[in-house]
């Protein structure tokens, strides 16, 4: 078969800076209205300081970063898994997912420098007094989860260990991405089986360290934020969340670029499949969200009910609260019920975007009401860094697809994806 390559247009391009550069004008005016008083309320502090609108622009930096890093993870999981897996199916789509990947990098830099810039807004277990018994607002609680993010130091110095934890999975992401890429080069410029052999491996270990670092990841950077709050069920539930959004926009680039005379190894039955995964794991999804809500709902327990009264009770998120259950399965699982429905790209167009809205949206239901309380809104600083952060990730994704033919011609799979038929 004839090697397909993305042309990543200049027209392109500058549509895609057009659409961050709104975003940037929505953003600012955003942190113009809430500086002026608009868009929250003056709250007072849990220190007794006022609200200031920086707290908003930093819990929102916070949210971007976590979802795009993570759906960066899962394109590279997705791709892992199908060597593992040994799968045939998607031998020509592999390289859509694969490409989430090059965001990695930016996504480390970018969490680091918002923790350093904004860590001491988002993070209340990172106040000295907690950990003084001598100071009124010591909090035995925290003081005893100190070791998990300072060790070996003391708590309310600089966290190490939460610090090392967030460069040591970066490094070791971006190294098993870009080790992963590199064979997948090779293995198209060689053919024969030694690469795909070595991919399998990699693959697997890669799915290993992701399995324990992405649970890791969601207590550090999401569950830490309600430093009182616990769940077994968290880790589950933020890759569940990541991995659907992973699915959604895999199959949304799919549906694209199959339009735009790419793919053409991509037929009906590859679309099903991918509609298949996005229903499967809305389902999965809501499961999850239900299993951690139900067991907390009728045990009762203060400590672990106030993370839902912040969000259900509360008049200012609850309506949320409830779209997100609405956009994030009543809306896949009845849209994608048929098979028909799963197999035609003009559905896909529709549900994908709204699910990748829509778990940013849960994103913003488990960061917002812990880093800001009363004093968060949904207005144009919402929307205008979503607009940023989304439009810079499709630029780096594009960009990495450019760089190599979209599916490898030489794949020893290739024959069974293209005769693909379910």
């Amino acid at each position: 078969m004839a090697e397909e390559t993305f042309e990543f247009t200049a027209k392109t391009k500058k549509n895609l800076f057009i659409f961050i550069a709104v975003g940037a004008v929505l953003a600012l005016l955003g942190i113009f209205s809430i500086s002026m008083g608009g868009g929250h309320h003056e709250l007072e502090g849990e220190a007794g300081h006022a609200f200031h609108w920086t707290q908003r622009l930093y819990a929102n930096l916070w949210i971007n970063n976590v979802y795009f890093a993570g759906i960066a993870l899962i394109g590279v999981l997705f791709f892992a898994i199908q060597y593992a897996a040994q799968a045939g199916w998607s031998a020509g789509i592999k390289r859509i997912p694969l490409s989430f990947g090059a965001w990695i990098p930016f996504a480390g830099v970018l969490m680091l420098v918002t923790y350093f810039v904004a860590g001491h807004d988002l993070f209340h277990w990172t106040h000295h007094d907690l950990y003084d018994p001598a100071s009124p607002d010591y909090d035995s609680i925290i003081a005893g989860k100190g070791p998990y993010f300072f060790w070996p130091l003391h708590g309310g110095s600089v966290p190490v260990f939460f610090l090392a934890r967030l460069v040591i999975f970066f490094a070791v992401w971006y190294m098993l991405f870009a080790k992963l890429k590199s064979l997948a080069y090779k293995e198209d410029l060689e053919g024969g089986t030694e690469k795909w052999y070595q991919l399998r491996k990699l693959s697997a270990i890669f799915i290993i360290f992701f399995a324990v670092s992405s649970s890791m990841a969601a207590w550090d950077w999401v569950l830490s934020i309600d430093t009182h709050w616990f769940s077994t069920m968290f880790g589950w539930y933020n890759f569940a969340s990541w991995w659907v959004s992973g699915l959604a926009l895999t199959a949304f680039i799919v549906v694209l670029l199959k339009d735009k005379g790419y793919l053409s190894i991509v037929n009906a039955n590859h679309i099903h499949d991918l509609g298949k995964f996005i229903f499967a794991f809305s389902v999965f999804w809501t499961y999850i969200w239900f299993s951690q809500f139900l067991l907390i709902y009728y045990a009762n327990i203060p400590e672990e009910t106030i993370y839902y009264v912040e969000r259900w009770k509360n008049g200012q998120y609850a309506p949320l609260f409830y779209l997100n259950l609405i956009v994030n399965f009543f809306f896949p699982f009845l849209v994608l019920m048929t098979r028909n429905a799963k197999r035609h790209s003009r559905f896909i167009k529709v549900v994908a975007p709204v699910i990748i809205i829509g778990h940013w949206l849960d994103f913003y239901l488990m960061i917002t009401p812990g880093t800001l309380k009363g004093n968060g809104g949904f207005g144009l600083l919402e929307l205008g860094l979503m607009f940023v952060y989304s439009g810079a990730f499709i630029y780096v994704i594009l960009n990495q697809l450019s760089k190599a033919p979209l599916y490898a011609k030489n794949h020893p799979m290739l024959e069974e994806s293209l005769h693909h038929h379910i």
